[in-house]
């Protein structure tokens, strides 16, 4: 009614300002990483790879590579029918739509020489066809823009002036697959059969340009590093300043790694670094996280001197608020190792980092990332650490971590690391329950693996499992290996049945 009575407010509540946040632009795919956070890993699933074809399900080590490569050769075989019959696959049925999944559409203009042939070229990876373009450019009189010679030395510099080559690729991955812990950029770039050839095209078309721009020499000096031409690639970059250029932080990180090339005594090295590093400064070019993975991977190459200048670095990286990456730690790890005669140092070092790692979160930023698990499960297996190798082992099985313990060899190396500190550790119920977690949907076990779980067998006193194991090494294929049968026949005569036994089995 009208001569109702409004409560009054009261003095102490007062008028709230209400803030609203800042729109937050997730990613397409956020709800689902979300998701996966919230999932084990599934001891009983095949590896995803698998997961399409129940016929194709690997039962060993040797399958599993045959397998693998059977599904990249029908994916090749599928991109070549679709890139040569563009016509027939026209409708796109993918929500969201996949780009690379559809057919290359590039319609090469090669009746007449233009700009347009040469940027298709460039972008279909042509290498030998791109250059002869270029000069026939040249030849004519036509005006090149700046930006299409920085993308055809783009694809120079990063090829080696060479035609991509699938068989070699493939070759070097077989290679980085024998050693888990090669080197990303230094040991790996000398390992490949492509080296920078003196006055090449790449070098050629740099020095016909008429007007060259920072990106022009920071390609420059990134594929000579790269293939191997590190002297090169500084005179470059002497060249580069002596115009008033500045280099951007990714060629600094490149010139750091290769500054371990150029000098020879450690002293020298670390010299040449700090002088990179003053330049920055000087230049008011600010260093990333790559900046300093860098120097702690050109310190391993330094002796002594890395030991003491490893401290300054991450007190750095801790001024600029720069969090460090597993290729942080995994260098820091190899530092460690260098300190003969003093295993106490690699046990103090790790574990100050899995004290650390254990409450961080982490995504893959460097190549190296991928290098810090097996090294770090392979230090517990020296030390004989087995409860640090759980904590460790709790880090990986996290999701966003699992994908970061590298290709399928760095897997098996870094469980049968694990497996076999178990064996010489633990009891073997604790090895058994692990055995049954890990194998066969962690890892394929080889020999070596099997023979520890047989050793430690024996001396569990639980040769009552043998029919169970041989199960397991008919189907992993190791039933023929005279080590593996003349072990399993050992214990088996060492079995003695009770007479009771024999006379029911009579």
């Amino acid at each position: 009614s009208e001569n109702a009575i409004l409560p009054e407010k009261s003095p102490i509540l007062k008028e709230e300002t209400i803030f609203l946040p800042r729109k937050k632009i997730w990613d397409k795919t956020a709800v689902l990483q979300a998701l996966a956070l919230t999932v084990n890993r599934d001891i009983t699933a095949v590896p995803y790879t698998f997961q399409d074809d129940p016929y194709l399900i690997p039962r060993n080590s040797s399958e599993h590579n045959f397998f693998t490569a059977s599904k990249t050769s029908g994916q090749n075989a599928a991109k070549f029918v679709i890139n040569t019959h563009p016509e027939l696959f026209e409708k796109d049925y993918a929500e969201p739509h996949i780009q690379s999944l559809m057919p290359k559409r590039l319609v090469l203009q090669l009746e007449e020489v233009s700009e347009v042939a040469l940027k298709n070229l460039i972008q279909l990876r042509k290498v030998k066809e791109s250059v002869n373009m270029y000069d026939q450019l040249l030849q004519s009189g036509t005006s090149i823009p700046l930006e299409t010679s920085n993308n055809l030395l783009d694809l120079l510099c990063f090829y080696g002036d060479r035609e991509p080559n699938q068989e070699n690729d493939s070759s070097l991955e077989k290679q980085e697959e024998t050693a888990p812990r090669r080197e990303f950029a230094r040991n790996s770039s000398k390992s490949q059969p492509i080296t920078w050839r003196e006055n090449n095209n790449a070098e050629r078309i740099f020095h016909l340009m008429p007007e060259k721009n920072v990106h022009s020499y920071c390609t420059m000096i990134r594929g000579m590093v790269k293939h191997g031409e590190c002297q090169k690639a500084f005179n470059m970059y002497a060249d580069m300043v002596n115009k008033n250029l500045k280099a951007d932080v990714s060629t600094f990180n490149t010139l750091i790694l290769a500054a371990i090339d150029v000098k020879e005594k450690y002293i020298e090295k670390w010299a040449c670094i700090e002088d990179l590093l003053r330049q920055m400064a000087e230049q008011d070019i600010q260093p990333n996280l790559l900046t300093f993975n860098s120097i702690l991977k050109a310190l391993k190459q330094c002796g002594k001197v890395s030991r003491a200048k490893a401290r300054l670095i991450l007190n750095e990286m801790r001024a600029l608020n720069i969090e460090p990456s597993f290729a942080t730690y995994y260098h820091l790890l190899c530092m460690s190792h260098n300190i003969d005669g003093f295993p106490e140092s690699q046990s103090h070092v790790l574990y100050a980092i899995v004290n650390e790692i254990e409450r961080k979160t982490f995504c893959p930023q460097d190549p190296d990332d991928v290098y810090f698990f097996t090294n770090a499960m392979k230090t517990c297996l020296e030390l004989k650490d087995v409860q640090l190798a759980y904590r460790l082992h709790r880090v990986v099985e996290k999701a966003e971590n699992r994908i970061m313990l590298g290709n399928m060899a760095q897997k098996n190396f870094y469980y049968m690391s694990f497996f076999e500190l178990l064996a010489v550790m633990e009891h073997f119920d604790v090895l058994l329950k692990w055995y049954k977690e890990l194998v066969p949907s962690a890892f394929y076990p080889n020999i070596r693996t099997i023979m520890l779980l047989l050793q430690a067998l024996d001396s569990g006193d639980c040769l009552e499992l043998i029919p169970q194991i041989w199960k397991d090494i008919k189907q992993f294929g190791f039933s023929l290996r005279d080590t593996i049968v003349q072990e399993v026949l050992a214990l088996m005569a060492r079995d003695v049945q009770p007479p009771e036994e024999h006379a029911t089995a009579v």
